[in-house]
């Protein structure tokens, strides 16, 4: 009786690190990336030195909503950016004294301090069509659609899945 063995434990190691290393390297190719976030323009949400994990799958993007993280290239210099998903395209979007409103009704945010942010006024504007308007939480200092407009969903690189510091 003959009996058939496997590949020895060594070879089996080394084929099981080969598809891991080739499971991880795809992952961040096409399913996931981590970043790391030096820009205070989400704080407190996301302070400088957190890191976050980026869902790239294809199809993220329209499947957005307010309230979303998502990472971008920035339509005003391409630099890479986290900021927060507001209002959807076809949407109107105003702020007036600090509070956000999405065709005509008040928006609500619980992760931001609207009293630090008081006096600030933005629109009416209606979002373009696959587009949202993004902003970034820390809203005195943030660059966001208020400077840049729309950002197009083609430009959007994933939405936040995960954050630790």
């Amino acid at each position: 009786m003959t009996t058939v063995q496997g590949p020895p434990r060594r070879r089996r190691a080394v084929i099981a690190a080969v598809t891991l290393l080739g499971l991880l390297v795809s992952t961040r190719i096409w399913v996931a990336e981590p970043i790391s976030v030096s820009s205070d323009s989400m704080s407190p949400t996301v302070p400088p030195g957190a890191h976050a994990l980026v869902i790239k799958a294809p199809g993220t993007a329209r499947g957005l909503k307010p309230g979303d993280i998502v990472v971008f290239e920035s339509p005003d210099d391409g630099v890479v950016s986290l900021k927060r998903v507001i209002a959807l395209g076809g949407q109107e979007v105003a702020i007036r004294d600090g509070r956000v409103f999405l065709d005509g009704i008040e928006s609500p945010e619980p992760d931001i301090d609207s009293s630090a942010i008081d006096a600030t006024y933005f629109g009416p504007v209606r979002v373009s069509a696959e587009s949202v308007f993004v902003l970034g939480d820390n809203r005195g200092w943030a660059i966001d659609s208020r400077d840049y407009g729309d950002v197009s969903l083609d430009s959007i690189r994933g939405r936040i899945l995960l954050l630790w510091k």
